[in-house]
Formats: C-alpha cells, structure tokens, sequence
C-alpha cells in the first residue's frame, strides 16, 4: 500500500480496454446478473412466494426465467 505523499492525484489513469475485452466483461457481468436472479427466483419459490418471483422474474425480463407451476423455468421466446 502506498503512502499518500507517493500518490499522484494527476499520474495514471486506468487503461482503456479495447472492444473485444468491453464484450467478455459485459457478457460476464451479464451472465453473473442472470446467476444470481436465478438463485433469487428459486429462493422465493422455495419460500412459497410465487406471486412475487412472477413479479421478479417479469421486472427482470433480460434474466431470460419465469415461474411455471411454481417452478423457475427458462423463458422460450
């Protein structure tokens, strides 16, 4: 850890990633997103809060679930 008198306020700046980086990264914090809706949606099932992972699961569209007898089922489009 360094000292605060050998941190330059104006020093580097963090790199800029290219394109191909920004889409792993962006693909990666997507795929962590559905992860944890899922685990989410099943959570509130288990609990016997049905209505509430309908509503969670409608919210979050992009997660790609929904709620089918009470079971958290991958949305066929």
């Amino acid at each position: 850890m360094k000292r605060i008198s050998e941190i330059n306020p104006l020093g580097e700046e963090r790199p800029n990633p290219d394109e191909e980086t920004r889409e792993k990264l962006r693909r990666s914090r997507l795929q962590r997103e559905r992860d944890a809706g899922y685990q989410k949606l099943v959570e509130l099932c288990n609990l016997g809060e049905y209505d509430m992972a309908k509503q969670l699961a409608n919210r979050h569209f992009n997660w790609g679930y929904e709620i089918v007898d009470r079971i958290v089922m991958e949305r066929i489009d």
